[in-house]
C-alpha cells in the first residue's frame, strides 16, 4: 500500500485508472475507520456514482463504495508466472479454440460465434478475442439472435488473470444481467517434461480417430449426434489414446491436439476403480511423446477450479495456471 511522508495510507487511484490493475484497501462496512480492513487486487473495471467495480483474477466481481477506501494504487498488469512457456492470452485462446472446433461458426469483427448443436459450452459460445466492430450492446444482440436461430442459448466465453484478458467485458456482461455459469483454468507447461515421465506408456494405444470403445469411457458419450464426433475429430493434428480394459470400456483414455509448438491435452479420464494407479500419467506421457515427434514443445490443458486431484497431478508434471476462463449465459434464457 502507498504511504505519505507522515506514514498515512493514501488513495492514489482515480476514475481515469479504469482498465488498469489496482490494489485497494477498504474499511469493512460497519467497522470503525482504522479497523476491519479488506484488501482487493484486480482490474478496475468501472468507477461510477461513488462505486468502484474490481474484477479479480478468478473473474469474481467486487463492488466497493468509494467512501470506504483508505488506500489504493496501480500495480503491474500481471504478476510473473512461476513457470511454464511464455504465451499471450490471444495466442492461447486461438490455439485452444482450434483444438475443440465447432460444427459451424461466423465472425463478427474480432468475435467468433461458434455452434455445435449444444455439445459443450466451448463449442457453443462466442469467443471475443478482438473488437466486434460495433457497440457492445449491438454485438450482444447479434449474438443472441444468431444462437436463437439455432435453438441455443447465447454464451460468451471470457477470460481473466493474464495480460490482454477481458476483465472489462466480464464486468459489462454482469452489469447487463449475463450470468457466469462455469469457470475453469488454462494451465501451461513444458511438453518434454511430460514425455519424460517414468510411466507405463507402452500400454497405451494411439489412434487418429475416435472409436466406440473410446467413447464407452468418455463421460459425455451419452450426448448423441454426429456433431459430437465432428468436434472430437476436429483440430490440426488429433490423437486419441486408450489403455485397454480387461472387460468393457478402456481403463483410461485421453485426447491430444498438436498445433504448431503447442500440444493440448483433453478428455483424460480413468476408470474410477483404477484411479491412483498411474494410468492418467501413462496416457499423457504417450501422447506427449507423439506430440514431441511432430515438433511441439509446449503443452496446455484445462482444469476446473474444484478438481483438486487433477490440479495436484498437473502441478506435479510442471504445469501452472496461465489464465481463467468463464462462460456467461444470456439473461432470461431457459
Amino acid at each position: 500500500m502507498e504511504f505519505t511522508a507522515g506514514g498515512r495510507l493514501k488513495v492514489r487511484i482515480t476514475p481515469s485508472d479504469v482498465g488498469k490493475r489496482v490494489s485497494v484497501r477498504r474499511v469493512d462496512e460497519g467497522g470503525a475507520r482504522g479497523a476491519g480492513f479488506t484488501d482487493t487486487v484486480g482490474v478496475l473495471t468501472s468507477w461510477n456514482d461513488g462505486v468502484l467495480v474490481i474484477t479479480r483474477r478468478t473473474g469474481e466481481i467486487v463492488r466497493i463504495a468509494e467512501r470506504t477506501l483508505v488506500a489504493g494504487k496501480v500495480v503491474p498488469a500481471a504478476p510473473a508466472r512461476r513457470r511454464g512457456p511464455a504465451a499471450t492470452y490471444a495466442e492461447l485462446a486461438r490455439v485452444t479454440a482450434r483444438s475443440w472446433p465447432p460444427v459451424e461458426s461466423e465472425h463478427l469483427g474480432g468475435w467468433e460465434l461458434r455452434a455445435a448443436s449444444g455439445f459443450t459450452r466451448r463449442a457453443n459460445s462466442v469467443l471475443p478475442v478482438g473488437d466486434p466492430g460495433r457497440p457492445l450492446d449491438d454485438a450482444l444482440a447479434f449474438a443472441r439472435r444468431w444462437y436463437a436461430d439455432r435453438g441455443l442459448p447465447a454464451y460468451v466465453q471470457t477470460a481473466t488473470g493474464a495480460e490482454g484478458t477481458q476483465e472489462l467485458l466480464c464486468a459489462e456482461l454482469t452489469e447487463r444481467g449475463w450470468t457466469r455459469e462455469v469457470s475453469a483454468e488454462v494451465w501451461v507447461g513444458g511438453l518434454a517434461a511430460v514425455g519424460d515421465l517414468d510411466a507405463d506408456a507402452d500400454r497405451v494405444v494411439l489412434s487418429r480417430t475416435v472409436d466406440e470403445a473410446w467413447l464407452g469411457r468418455y463421460q459425455r458419450s451419452a450426448e448423441p449426434g454426429p456433431h459430437m464426433l465432428k468436434v472430437l475429430n476436429g483440430g490440426p493434428s488429433v490423437w486419441f489414446a486408450a489403455i485397454p480394459g480387461t472387460d468393457g470400456p478402456p481403463a483410461a483414455i485421453g485426447r491430444c491436439v498438436v498445433d504448431g509448438r503447442w500440444a493440448g491435452f483433453m478428455a483424460v479420464e480413468v476408470d474410477p476403480a483404477q484411479r491412483r494407479a498411474g494410468l492418467a500419467t501413462a496416457v499423457m506421457a504417450a501422447l506427449a511423446r507423439r506430440a514431441l515427434e511432430e515438433g511441439a514443445s509446449a503443452a496446455w490443458l484445462q482444469v476446473e477450479e474444484d478438481n483438486g486431484g487433477a490440479r495436484a497431478l498437473y502441478d506435479g508434471m510442471g504445469f501452472a495456471a496461465h489464465h481463467s476462463y468463464h462462460h456467461y449465459k444470456e439473461p432470461y434464457a431457459a
